[in-house]
């Protein structure tokens, strides 16, 4: 399992804010933390002194520290591609490339004697990696990371985003992208409206962010990149991430019943391999509730995101779990017991068959 992870700008919040954040976070099991270097002038005592405390404090609640840079901050911290002394006297975990070198620096850092991780810029879909494979690169120090977009409507499209992952994937290196707070505000730059990595995200709850990049494969470890994240959303995140399978959200029909609730909440679902266009089938629980009455309420015409159960009607498929993929009659023997958020229903046809999935009611979030 991938790990979770949080970001501050030690230049823009107290220490005590710091404090507050993280040790709140590690409550929820987040074990990364993410700042940025990019925008910090002076000399290396003056980023000691601004990130030395942060750094401590991350050490003693166990989070690996990443830190954001470009070759420009290495000449103006005077620090070598082939030294990397500096950052582990930070404690430094990581350091990503925002921008590159021409290759052959990154191999050698990555056989720096520390372990500190090197963490390539994964958005612009470059096969610059393989350059760096080829120059000798420790492998087992090579990580990459996608941007966060702190502009509306700068965020990468989704297909795009899926080419630029396999290039790294395909190396099988550790992967990271970025999923933003909508309580947060401290960013690392003036502008901040949202700082996703998919612009698809930018306005969306953070554990449908978290369920997405689960669908779409190819990311091992998620960021929040704004702060500060409120407790429910880490809360959230925390739940969507280490659930062992994804979830998602439902607004319930009023007139469903306790058994019905049962049947959506209390079992793990299966979509059904042999796959029909029309919906997503849940079988399993047809043979768990068959000697229940489910009497039938709620068979008005079928939408796309509603969530079926067969009624006592429907013979041997009594009690089977479906979510509708696109709009059907309604023969009378289904109930429709409960719909996909809005917010969720995009992320049906991410979803695949044999995948596990869990159902939450939305007033439980």
């Amino acid at each position: 399992m991938g790990k979770l992870g949080i970001s501050i700008y030690p230049d823009k919040m107290a220490f005590s804010q710091i404090e507050q954040y993280m040790r709140m976070a590690a409550k929820y099991h987040f074990s990364e933390v993410f700042t940025s270097l990019l925008q910090v002038k002076g000399s290396q005592k003056d980023v000691i002194n601004t990130f030395k405390p942060f750094a401590s404090l991350a050490k003693e609640l166990h989070f690996d520290v990443i830190i954001d840079l470009n070759p420009a901050l290495f000449q103006q911290l005077d620090i070598s591609f082939d030294d990397l002394s500096f950052f582990n006297q930070l404690g430094v975990a990581a350091v990503r490339l925002d921008q590159a070198f021409s290759g052959i620096e990154e191999a050698i850092m990555t056989n720096n004697p520390y372990g500190i991780k090197i963490e390539l810029n994964m958005s612009a879909a470059s096969r610059h990696v393989e350059t760096i494979k080829a120059f000798g690169a420790n492998l087992s120090n090579l990580t990459a990371s996608h941007n966060f977009y702190p502009q509306r409507y700068t965020g990468l499209e989704t297909d795009f985003f899926k080419k630029a992952t396999k290039i790294f994937t395909s190396l099988g290196l550790t992967t990271a992208a970025f999923i933003n707070s909508q309580a947060a505000e401290i960013g690392p730059w003036p502008l901040e409206e949202g700082m996703p990595t998919l612009e698809i995200h930018r306005d969306l709850p953070i554990e449908t962010q978290v369920t997405h990049f689960r669908l779409l494969g190819g990311i091992d470890n998620l960021l929040i990149s704004n702060a500060v994240a409120d407790e429910n959303e880490l809360k959230a995140a925390a739940e969507a991430f280490f659930s062992p399978f994804p979830i998602f959200h439902v607004d319930l029909a009023n007139d469903s019943s306790d058994l019905e609730k049962e049947i959506l909440f209390k079992n793990s679902h299966f979509y059904r391999g042999d796959l029909s266009g029309y919906m997503i089938r849940s079988t399993q629980t047809r043979v768990k509730y068959q000697h229940e009455d489910i009497p039938a309420h709620d068979t008005d015409l079928i939408q796309t995101g509603d969530v079926l159960i067969e009624n006592s009607l429907y013979g041997q498929y009594k009690g089977e779990t479906q979510i509708a993929l696109k709009p059907m009659k309604n023969s009378g023997r289904t109930n429709v017991v409960a719909k996909i958020t809005t917010q969720d229903k995009f992320l049906l046809p991410c979803l695949k068959p044999w995948a596990g999935f869990l159902m939450k009611s939305s007033l439980d979030s």
